[in-house]
């Protein structure tokens, strides 16, 4: 492991949890659109991360001490759940029994998860800063 692989770790969560955070905020954003440019209401949206693969000499010499890479985003993915239907007849997109689909977000999960994602965030901000003080730390030895 690197001397400053740790802060990579950590770099490379921030940006994740950034991503996600990003994806949070957009479901909230459209939480009341019915209408997209491929047609029917706006579907949530989630992040799939996972380990970062490293290169494979990186893999050799950190064998021994069983270190990751960081993390990586693989997807965003669609959810699949029901779109909920609302009774309101004077809707443009009502259909003809008087229902409108609404986008399959909800504001209590959307919140929880943004939640999660800003401690997961604040956690590398602090594992940063302790590795930036341990380098600063070494680097004062010599001098």
């Amino acid at each position: 492991m690197g001397f400053l692989s740790g802060m990579d770790i950590s770099a490379s969560g921030l940006t994740a949890q950034r991503l996600r955070m990003d994806v949070i905020s957009e479901n909230i954003a459209n939480i009341d659109t019915t209408r997209t440019e491929e047609g029917g209401p706006y579907t949530r949206k989630y992040v799939v991360m996972e380990e970062r693969e490293a290169s494979f000499s990186q893999t050799l010499k950190n064998a021994s001490e069983a270190v990751g890479a960081g993390v990586r985003v693989s997807e965003i993915g669609e959810d699949s759940s029901e779109y909920q239907r609302v009774y309101d007849p004077d809707h443009p997109e009502a259909d003809e029994d008087g229902y409108v689909a609404y986008p399959n977000v909800q504001v209590t999960q959307e919140m929880v998860d943004m939640l999660s994602a800003y401690r997961a965030y604040e956690a590398n901000i602090t594992a940063f800063g302790a590795y930036k003080s341990m380098a600063v730390k070494t680097l004062e030895i010599g001098t």
